[in-house]
């Protein structure tokens, strides 16, 4: 059985027994209280490999009522960009909640990306390969009028890393099962470009950059240690 029906299967098995012990188990103990308070602007440092903090360029196109809602879901959010020595320039957002609820997961970035008006090209998972290991991410392009934006992106749900909803799903029903309310982290690296083999390339090379240079405590809360499989 491939990893996508047992998974399918798992949910279900899940959906049953929630409906039928949810009164019981519904989770009481959040994960965020048992561990060390984040706070995004000390854990990301303002210089990643070749990369610095731009702190005169924008960030992305985000409507009030987005922002708005982002606030209202996530305890702390992060929004920089970074230029490379060859000018490049690589958008970072952080979003972190200490309560992985079905309103967090509906806030994917290919979901709020339409909801501002742009239109998903394309959109797949892939890998990006570190030397502790790949990371799985999703990597889409989206468009608004003539500005074209490769985006890769990830969520932590407590220890795991998922990228797909299902996978986001589980591992929350995972958790719930044991009465615990995870924590997480979505992650998005995105650029300007229409070359997107060019932008994703550099967002794998910044991503890596970005794991070295998080402290080993941050690094395991901002990438996970575990797959949705596990």
């Amino acid at each position: 059985m491939n990893s996508v029906r047992w998974n399918a299967l798992l949910l279900a098995i899940f959906f049953v027994l929630a409906g039928v012990l949810g009164p019981v188990l519904k989770p009481k103990i959040h994960l965020a209280e048992q561990q060390k308070k984040l706070d995004l602007e000390q854990i990301f440092p303002a210089t990643i490999g070749s990369w610095t903090v731009d702190t005169n360029q924008p960030v992305g196109i985000i409507s009030p009522d987005v922002a708005a809602l982002l606030q209202k879901l996530y305890a702390q959010t992060l929004s920089r960009t970074y230029v490379g020595p060859d000018g490049s320039r690589i958008m970072l957002s952080v979003a972190y909640g200490g309560d992985q609820s079905d309103a967090t997961r509906s806030h994917r970035p290919d979901v709020c990306y339409p909801a501002q008006g742009f239109q998903i090209i394309s959109s797949s998972t892939g890998v990006v390969a570190t030397p502790a290991g790949d990371l799985p991410v999703r990597r889409m392009v989206a468009q608004l009028g003539n500005r074209v934006e490769p985006v890769t992106f990830w969520f932590t749900v407590g220890e795991y890393t998922a990228v797909s909803g299902q996978d986001q799903k589980l591992m929350q029903m995972k958790y719930g099962l044991r009465g615990i309310i995870p924590d997480g982290m979505l992650v998005r690296v995105s650029s300007i470009g229409k070359d997107e083999a060019i932008a994703f390339q550099q967002q794998s090379d910044f991503i890596v950059a970005m794991k070295k240079s998080l402290e080993t405590t941050a690094r395991a809360r901002v990438f996970g240690g575990k797959l949705a499989g596990d």
